[in-house]
């Protein structure tokens, strides 16, 4: 009870060390043990608890319970940490076996859905799992499996259905034809594993977006209308700096935010907001666009070819990609959000988020795999020492990215901005189609 009394929100803080990093070679980390009783037998058993961090996660709790008595056993994850801004969906192209063996994260309010069989495991079905895909189909199949012998003696008809059933997610397990796999979790904390890291998946296609009212609400959220006053003319805010009270995304102790409007000099006006606690020391900061979406997307291609670029001020906002082709390497949407840095700046937070990934860590990482990031990490840090020449290209469909002109006002020889047309799938993404503003006064004066 005391480990579980830390994470009492009305106490602010949790205690110091709470949460730990999970390690194998940690000794002093173990597990907390409260005796509960055992829904099955009745009786006493044990519960196991495991406050711990993983990254991209950040704070979980591991639970196990067993009971010596009828060898009932139980195991499950809870996320510690707060809800994401915005939702994911993972959709995997499972085409082998091998990609049964894929680590995956699911959170109590994730969805799990197989296409080609009509086959869901919907959200508060499950309880949240470490586990692989081909484990989240073997919980399906024990489940469907349990009241089997009371169907057959009640239903033949629906135990012989669900036989059918049980067949073909036991093929699935075995590949026999390629068949897609999506997780969907409007929490923003499940997690599917890319075992080609840090360069992209073809098979793996990971989508950020914003929840609908019905998801807030199963997540237990309020969503808050924000009020206009016409009244009053706006401010001018660009000498005051705004500060609100927020909680730390780390140890979710109060903090406070800090946030100003600056003007980028041959650009727009941006949003800067800085959070520091002074409970754990975590320093974030995060920029928005303080304009509207541009009618067309930008790409900004970047021919690195002297240490001096490193200096240039670079503007990535939360719709932009990072590609680098030489490496294979590409940064999606929603990652690291969005940044008012220097270009070396930003290599050095792509090294931190490789150097970070949870499936090269700990009894889940291998030799291969911890030396391929190894070896992508020393090629980012070639880069920014000048010892090798990259396209750094910036793919923003909202055109609200920025890259530094050096040579402004005059074209820079290095670099290539286009502007192109935005794809119908990229404004369903940017909630662009069903946005209207053009029209409001003939509808109301039609409604009068």
């Amino acid at each position: 009870m005391s480990a579980l009394g830390a994470l009492d929100p009305a106490r602010g803080v949790r205690a110091a060390g709470l949460f730990r990093p999970l390690s194998a070679e940690d000794e002093e980390q173990q597990p907390a043990e409260i005796e509960s009783l055992c829904m099955a037998c009745y009786r006493n058993g044990v519960t196991r608890l495991l406050l711990t961090r993983i990254p991209f996660f950040r704070e979980i709790i591991v639970s196990s319970f067993t009971c010596n008595s009828c060898a009932w056993s139980n195991s499950e994850i809870q996320s510690a940490g707060r809800i994401q801004d915005q939702g994911v969906c993972y959709t995997l192209a499972v085409r082998k076996k091998q990609d049964m063996n894929r680590e995956v994260v699911k959170t109590d309010c994730a969805t799990a859905r197989v296409p080609e069989l009509d086959f869901e495991i919907p959200a508060f079905s499950q309880k949240g799992a470490l586990t692989t895909i081909e484990g989240l189909i073997d919980r399906a199949i024990a489940g469907l499996k349990q009241d089997q012998p009371i169907r057959r003696e009640t239903d033949t008809d629906v135990a012989g259905k669900i036989d059918q059933f049980i067949s073909k997610l036991k093929r699935l397990k075995g590949v026999d034809s390629a068949f897609t796999f999506i997780l969907d979790d409007p929490s923003g904390n499940s997690f599917v594993e890319n075992p080609h890291a840090p360069q992209r998946d073809e098979a793996l296609v990971v989508t950020h977006y914003r929840r609908t009212a019905q998801q807030a609400a199963m997540l237990g959220l309020e969503i808050e209308e924000s009020k206009e006053d016409s009244a009053d003319p706006a401010d001018d805010l660009r000498n005051e700096v705004l500060q609100f009270s927020t909680n730390c995304p780390e140890c979710n102790a109060p903090a406070a935010t800090n946030m100003k409007l600056v003007q980028i000099p041959h650009f727009k006006e941006v949003i800067i907001m800085a959070t520091n606690c002074d409970v754990c020391g975590h320093r974030t900061n995060e920029v928005k666009s303080g304009g509207a979406v541009e009618p067309l997307g930008t790409k900004i291609t970047l021919h690195v070819t002297d240490p001096s670029d490193m200096t240039r001020d670079i503007l990535k906002s939360e719709t932009c990609r990072v590609e680098i082709p030489e490496l294979e390497f590409e940064l999606g949407m929603g990652a690291l959000g969005g940044k008012f840095t220097t270009l070396e700046g930003l290599l050095k937070d792509i090294q931190g988020l490789v150097a970070k990934n949870p499936f090269t860590l700990g009894d889940s990482s291998t030799p291969d795999r911890a030396e391929q990031l190894h070896a992508f990490g020393r090629k980012l840090q070639q880069i920014v020492d000048g010892e090798l020449r990259v396209h750094l290209v910036l793919d923003d469909p909202a055109g609200n990215s920025y890259l530094q002109n050096v040579y402004a006002p005059e074209d820079d020889p290095e670099m290539r901005v286009e502007h192109y047309e935005r794809l119908f799938e990229q404004n369903e993404e940017l909630g662009l189609n069903d946005m209207k503003t053009e029209g409001y006064e003939a509808d109301c004066s039609s409604s009068r």
